[in-house]
């Protein structure tokens, strides 16, 4: 079973689309299996964090910004692909050091996360994109 997600957003920042994803495994006829989730971007990654406590994106978020400054940063002259604006391959090298997938066991029909777990698209681009997660239950 598989379906794709479609993800809006306006800027950087992570994006919880937990409910979605547990909506769509809660339909499928498996109650077990392993979720596999897969964004389609070579400049957004996934992560499962805590979704309990705003500040806790707020301050991911703010610490690759910092790792990964924009190509107008002093520290990232030695850059060079610079064309497509100064996120564009910050945005690369955070979704290198970052999953761009991650596998979430499926029991008794949902998902088995955590407590305070979410999942989450870690958009490191300014401008608004819409973007695509590929699902595979197995």
């Amino acid at each position: 079973m598989n379906t794709q997600f479609s993800i809006p957003k306006s800027g950087p920042g992570l994006y919880e689309f937990t409910d979605d994803v547990a909506r769509w495994v809660a339909r499928q006829e498996t109650s077990e299996g392993l979720l596999t989730l897969f964004v389609r971007h070579t400049s957004a990654s996934l992560v499962i964090q805590e979704n309990a406590d705003p500040e806790v994106q707020t301050d991911l978020q703010a610490f690759f910004h910092k790792l990964v400054p924009p190509t107008t940063d002093p520290s990232m002259a030695y850059l060079t692909h610079t064309y497509e604006g100064p996120d564009d391959m910050p945005a690369h090298i955070k979704a290198a050091l970052l999953p761009t997938h991650v596998s979430i066991p499926v029991l008794d029909g949902a998902l088995a996360l955590g407590t305070w777990q979410g999942v989450y698209l870690f958009e490191h681009r300014n401008r608004p994109h819409q973007r695509s997660v590929v699902a595979m239950l197995r």
